[in-house]
């Protein structure tokens, strides 16, 4: 877990790669999604409503797994999200008849407190990279949308950067409350010395994280042509690390650094201006002001109130009903 761009995917990889967990390279997105969309797991008619949703989307497509005996199971047996993602994943690592299972999702960071709630035995990684490559990164992809009157271009990249802090801190927040099953891990320490960074993971997780049976079974992103870590000492490979230095402006920068340099410097990330350089503006003091609180405000309205109902389902790539699948879920 971690904010968006920070490298969740390719650590999630990396994961599956190293042996011993279940191949599952799809998205659970169930208490970001389908509980504030749904309703409640209490009830029958809510998880119903679940079930239905999720068995016509990808990530059921990507589980291999019957959908009569699971519906049964899900609708019977499960009062959480937690119940949910248990269910999923130890029919999928039953059937692949893997040790373990890991789920991927990088807004789970908000989520943390319901999730070890709903799975005491939960461990949580927490990926972290430099804002400054994040907000470069989420603004090309159009990954967060600033307030309407922010999104010009240096605007827009200071508002992401604050995204980028609010995600980091929550993470860290609810991290504090079970230290012993919260791991920090740097995306640049991930690519720069992966072998020291594994082991030190594989310890906190208790799994052998070996480097050399990772690089070679190369699951997902770890085969991509373009991936550092896949290709490491090629001419060819394109360097993520440190991109903001080569493609923001010297304006950019200094509306970054001084909205989120406290954070930059919190997470291990140097400053690459003076003080003076980086003063914090008018306007620049009002974003600081304004985007921790809408976004908490924004999330507790969907996790809390009927605002959750819209809760865009888009991600799940869901396809129209089956009738195998329709049957396997009426009472």
């Amino acid at each position: 877990m971690g904010c968006h761009r920070s490298g969740t995917n390719l650590l999630y990889d990396m994961l599956l790669s190293a042996g011993g967990f279940a191949i599952y390279r799809g998205y659970l997105p169930i208490y970001k999604t389908m509980v504030p969309r749904f309703g409640s797991m209490e009830h029958r008619a809510n998880r119903k409503k679940i079930l239905e949703t999720w068995l016509r989307s990808k990530g059921f497509r990507r589980t291999g797994l019957d959908p009569v005996p699971l519906s049964a199971q899900i609708l019977n047996d499960c009062r959480t999200p937690g119940d949910f993602i248990r269910r999923v994943m130890d029919s999928v690592a039953q059937n692949q008849r893997a040790v373990r299972w890991a789920v991927y999702d990088p807004d789970n960071v908000l989520h943390m407190e319901r999730v070890k709630a709903d799975i005491p035995n939960a461990l949580f990684v927490h990926i972290i990279r430099d804002g400054r490559d994040i907000a470069l990164s989420l603004k090309k992809m159009g990954g967060f949308t600033p307030l309407p009157w922010d999104r010009a271009t240096t605007p827009s990249l200071a508002a992401t950067s604050l995204y980028w802090e609010w995600m980091v801190r929550k993470g860290r927040e609810h991290g504090r409350k079970f230290p012993s099953d919260y791991f920090e891990i740097h995306y640049e320490d991930l690519l720069t010395k992966p072998q020291e960074t594994l082991r030190v993971l594989g310890n906190f997780i208790g799994h052998d994280l070996d480097y050399e049976r990772i690089r070679n079974t190369g699951l997902g992103m770890l085969s991509d042509t373009n991936s550092s870590f896949r290709e490491e000492g090629s001419k060819q490979q394109i360097n993520p690390l440190g991109r903001w230095k080569e493609r923001l402006s010297p304006q950019d920068v200094s509306a970054i650094e001084a909205a989120v340099g406290k954070c930059l410097e919190e997470t291990g990330y140097a400053l690459s201006l003076p003080t003076a350089e980086r003063a914090l503006s008018i306007r620049g003091a009002w974003m600081r002001a304004v985007y921790p609180n809408f976004l908490s405000a924004k999330l507790w309205l969907k996790l809390n109130t009927p605002v959750g109902r819209l809760s865009d389902t888009t991600a799940l790539e869901l396809e129209d009903e089956p009738e195998a699948v329709a049957h396997s879920v009426r009472p």
